[in-house]
């Protein structure tokens, strides 16, 4: 009896359907398994560059040095880095057309700034719909199969003068696999979603607070600029 209720030969002899089922949730399951590997490093990555240039950034370095060094590096410098460069970039584009005023200039810094964080966001979420969609739709495509797979035994009990609990286990128990495979992909994909959405509110943060940071010191030196110049 315990031999015929292992999980490999409830699997074997399940329905076509169940069958199906089930591949195609390991195949999720695989799916989903590759995705949340790739994102933790590709986060970890993201948190190792932006920690390593906020430290260069407020070592003293001169801007001009930090602009040459992200545009010299633009491929594998991390997203804060790459926020820096595009509003260094239109600062010092307003500033050669000879735009004097402190308001024009901060703003086109910080609306470069802004439309950087926002590619560079798009760029860090990606794969976590999937991820949401594997821990949200599993489930109930596991139930699918476990009804299915219920209904496809009580029809074949229906032909049987007497139905005993040895009759009955078989083939619910294969039925009540797919339910289990469901959540065996479900279950890591949720706790992976959830671990990443904070993540990425605190990059989303860090960011945000660079870029508010940053915008301060371009407008102080607009203004000691413009204080120069006046005195002369």
């Amino acid at each position: 009896m315990n031999q015929d209720l292992s999980i490999l030969h409830l699997v074997l002899n399940a329905s076509i359907v169940v069958q199906a089922v089930m591949l195609l949730l390991m195949g999720v399951s695989i799916a989903s398994w590759a995705a949340i590997f790739r994102k933790l490093f590709s986060l970890n990555r993201v948190k190792s560059q932006n920690e390593t240039f906020e430290r260069e950034f407020w070592s003293g370095s001169s801007l001009n040095d930090l602009f040459s060094a992200a545009t010299q590096n633009a491929r594998n410098c991390g997203p804060m880095e790459r926020i820096f460069a595009s509003g260094m970039r239109e600062y010092q584009k307003l500033r050669e057309r000879r735009i004097t005023d402190v308001g024009t200039l901060m703003d086109g810094a910080r609306r470069a700034m802004r439309a950087s964080f926002q590619r560079e966001m798009d760029v860090v979420e990606s794969n976590l719909s999937f991820l949401a969609s594997v821990g949200s739709v599993s489930p109930y495509v596991g139930l699918f199969g476990t009804v299915w797979g219920i209904m496809h035994a009580f029809t074949g009990l229906a032909a049987l003068t007497q139905v005993t609990l040895a009759t009955v286990a078989p083939g619910i128990a294969e039925a009540l696999v797919a339910t289990a495979i469901g959540l065996f992909a479900a279950i890591p994909a949720v706790v992976a979603y959830n671990r990443f959405a904070r993540d990425l509110d605190r990059i989303a943060i860090q960011q945000e607070t660079f870029i508010e940071e940053f915008s301060n010191i371009l407008q102080r030196n607009v203004g000691a600029q413009s204080a120069a110049a006046n005195s002369r």
